[in-house]
C-alpha cells in the first residue's frame, strides 16, 4: 500500500509546536516591552538629568509656562528650553548648586541637557500646540496640574478617544487665551458658566476641529 504522506510528514508536529512556540514568545516580549508605561504613558515619570520642579517653578514661583516653552503659541511643537533659559536665573541663584551641574555643562560647551520626552502622540498622529494654545486650549486640558507635580508624569491618556471627546465639545474646554497658561483657572460660574462662555468662544473664534480621520491622520 503506498504511504499517504511523505517521511517529512513525521516532523510536522514538532515543526507546529516549535513555530507556536516561537510566535508565542515574540507576543509575550512585545506586550511585555510596548505595555509598559513607557508607551502606555499614563503614569510615566522618567528620572530626568537635572531634578527641575514644576512645582516650585510654576507653582510657587509663578513662572509663566511660556517663559521656558517659549514657542507654543507659533510653532507645532512645544519646545524644551536651552540651557541659556535656566542660566537667566541661576548664574545668580544657586550657581554653584551640585544638582545644576548638567545645565552649566550644557551652557559652557553647547549641547543640549539630554531631557527625557514625557509627552508624546504616535508619529501617524498629527498634533499642532500653536492651534490649540492660540484657540483657548489650557495646557492643563493635556497635561493636568504640573504647577503641582514635583516630577513631571504622563497624566491624560492621548488617545484617539480623550482627542475625540475634545473635538466634539470644545466649549468644555476652550477659555480666554489670557487665562490658558493659568493652571489652576476654573470658571467661576461652575460647569454650565463654562458651557455658556465657552460655546460663545466657539462661536466668536470660529473654533471647528476636525473630527474626520484626515484631520489627525495625514
Amino acid at each position: 500500500m503506498p504511504k499517504l504522506f511523505p517521511k517529512s510528514a513525521n516532523r510536522l508536529p514538532l515543526q507546529i509546536l516549535t513555530f507556536v512556540g516561537v510566535l508565542g514568545g515574540l507576543a509575550a516580549l512585545g506586550v511585555t516591552y510596548y505595555m509598559t508605561p513607557k508607551y502606555t504613558r499614563v503614569g510615566y515619570a522618567p528620572v530626568q538629568p537635572v531634578p527641575f520642579s514644576h512645582q516650585l517653578h510654576a507653582g510657587q514661583l509663578g513662572l509663566d509656562c511660556r517663559y521656558c516653552h517659549s514657542n507654543v503659541e507659533k510653532s507645532g511643537h512645544a519646545n524644551v528650553p536651552t540651557s541659556q533659559t535656566c542660566m537667566n536665573c541661576h548664574n545668580q541663584i544657586k550657581p554653584q548648586s551640585p544638582l545644576l551641574a548638567v545645565v552649566r555643562q550644557s551652557y559652557e560647551s553647547g549641547e543640549a541637557v539630554p531631557w527625557v520626552k514625557i509627552h508624546s502622540v504616535p508619529d501617524y498622529a498629527y498634533f499642532n500646540h500653536a492651534a490649540h494654545v492660540t484657540r483657548g486650549v489650557s495646557c492643563v486640558s493635556c497635561h493636568d496640574r504640573i504647577d503641582q507635580m514635583e516630577t513631571v508624569q504622563h497624566a491624560k491618556p492621548f488617545s484617539m478617544e480623550f482627542c475625540l471627546d475634545c473635538h466634539r465639545a470644545p466649549q468644555e474646554a476652550v477659555r480666554p487665551r489670557e487665562l490658558v497658561t493659568n493652571l489652576g483657572w476654573q470658571h467661576p460660574a461652575g460647569a454650565s458658566g463654562q458651557l455658556r462662555d465657552g460655546q460663545k468662544l466657539v462661536d466668536d473664534w470660529k473654533i471647528k476641529p476636525p473630527q474626520s480621520c484626515s484631520g489627525c491622520h495625514r
